[in-house]
């Protein structure tokens, strides 16, 4: 459905209203049907889908509150807002209950009551739709009963969300930029009873703190040059849902004040307004700055801090989680091959040696994005090491001090999980050890692959 039109069914026995619900939503830019009865209504809705049904409440035949049950048996996904008199608002109060989303009194006093209803409920159904196909995306790449984390804190970080999603407290997510903080908030949603309302995320840092103020909070009509209309922010827009705050750090002193209210007591006022707004939205937070720093520096609130970080969540970086390296790159390049319709089986020893001693400043999104470059160039059925164009990385400086047998031991394990991709058998043959041995020293060293594979 296009944000500017949509198609709408009107359905009124009284031609004035036809003519002027029909004259208001064509000049918005929308299709419209028009009928005279919920008997020809239900011929249009038999031979095409339509976004919105406005019906009257009272017509001869079949009424509205029977053209609604039949339009929600036909399509649920149609919107259907009601005309109603004065003297029937109880039948429409009635209807809601029953599917319908909207009710507005005959005659209109105005035209553009119609107008407002019909946008918001556009907008709301667009955000909806928004959510649903995101989630789908985002589960599609790395669902989330399988997002790859072997490496022992990355799955502690996973353990962390699917303790405090059905929660519903605040979480703030920490990390470097590309470690996959919005993933993670995600499957935050995912796991909690919100998970089939709105995800809606908004990045802290792509906008001016003016256009930030208005699309957290909304404006009123006329409240600033270009405000043409009244316009719902992404908090109200986030209702009973999540509202996932990326790069919260960014957020200006006065708009953290806002933010604060908003957590504190579930009331906002839409920018140029008076009236006070309550909203139910749970909240997701990230940075990849140190906010304690900030705070100490006195320019991120320490009071709002506090309230974010209610529980907080740390995802540790790419080159930290050695042996997730390459299972994520054998996972993106699937993804990536059925894309462009090639045939590469994987990562020569090399190219996979290149991988995993990089040291990956840009995390998952630079691997994401070397994985497809080097797709693109493959002439092959193996990605080899001039493909993915990176300068393996210096060897670390040794440690002060001998080492422990345990560090070293964890060390050599991770290194065979990542040269057999994960495969447990694989590894253990590697280090000449027993599959039940390794599986022993696996939870002893906390190292965790529920997602591994054996065979």
């Amino acid at each position: 459905m296009a944000k500017s039109k949509a198609s709408i069914l009107v359905v009124d026995d009284e031609p004035a209203m036809r003519l002027l619900v029909t004259s208001v939503l064509k000049d918005e830019g929308h299709e419209v049907t028009a009928a005279a009865s919920g008997e020809e209504a239900l011929q249009l809705i038999a031979s095409r889908h339509y976004h919105m049904v406005i019906t009257d409440l009272k017509m001869p035949g079949m009424s509205g509150v029977d053209l609604l049950e039949r339009v929600k048996q036909e399509d649920p996904e149609t919107a259907v807002i009601l005309l109603t008199a004065f003297g029937t608002v109880g039948g429409a109060v009635e209807a809601m209950r029953r599917g319908a989303v909207h009710y507005l009194l005959k005659p209109l006093a105005n035209p553009d009551e119609l107008r407002l209803a019909v946008r918001r409920v556009l907008e709301e159904r667009r955000v909806a739709d928004e959510a649903t196909t995101l989630r789908q995306a985002t589960e599609a790449v790395f669902p989330f009963g399988e997002i790859i984390a072997g490496d022992s804190r990355m799955q502690a970080a996973l353990d962390l969300a699917r303790t405090v999603a059905p929660a519903d407290s605040t979480v703030l997510i920490t990390g470097e930029t590309g470690t996959g903080k919005e993933l993670i908030a995600r499957a935050v949603h995912h796991w909690s009873g919100r998970a089939n309302r709105a995800f809606v995320a908004v990045n802290c840092a792509a906008l001016a703190e003016t256009l930030l103020e208005s699309e957290l909070f909304g404006h009123e009509k006329g409240a600033f040059t270009g405000a043409v209309a009244q316009r719902r922010g992404r908090f109200e827009l986030a209702h009973e849902g999540t509202l996932f705050l990326d790069e919260v750090g960014e957020m200006s002193p006065a708009l953290q004040a806002k933010l604060l209210r908003v957590l504190e007591e579930g009331t906002l006022e839409r920018v140029g307004g008076m009236k006070t707004v309550t909203v139910d939205v749970r909240v997701i937070a990230a940075t990849h700055r140190e906010l304690t720093e900030m705070v100490a520096a006195g320019t991120f609130r320490s009071d709002l801090f506090y309230r974010l970080s209610v529980f907080p969540i740390h995802l540790p970086p790419l080159r930290e989680r050695p042996s997730d390296i390459i299972p994520l790159a054998e996972h993106i390049l699937g993804q990536v091959t059925r894309r462009l319709g090639k045939r590469i089986i994987g990562f020569s020893p090399d190219a996979a040696a290149t991988l995993t001693q990089y040291r990956w400043p840009g995390n998952i999104r630079e691997l994401q994005n070397v994985v497809e470059r080097a797709a693109i160039l493959c002439q092959g059925e193996q990605i080899l090491p001039a493909y993915l164009n990176l300068t393996p990385a210096s060897p670390a400086p040794a440690a002060a001090g001998p080492r422990t047998l345990r560090e070293l031991e964890r060390e050599a394990i991770l290194a065979a999980l990542a040269a057999c991709k994960g495969n447990r058998r694989a590894a253990a043959e590697q280090l000449g050890i027993g599959l039940r041995t390794l599986y022993t020293r696996l939870k002893e060293l906390g190292i965790f692959t529920e997602h591994g594979e054996d065979e």
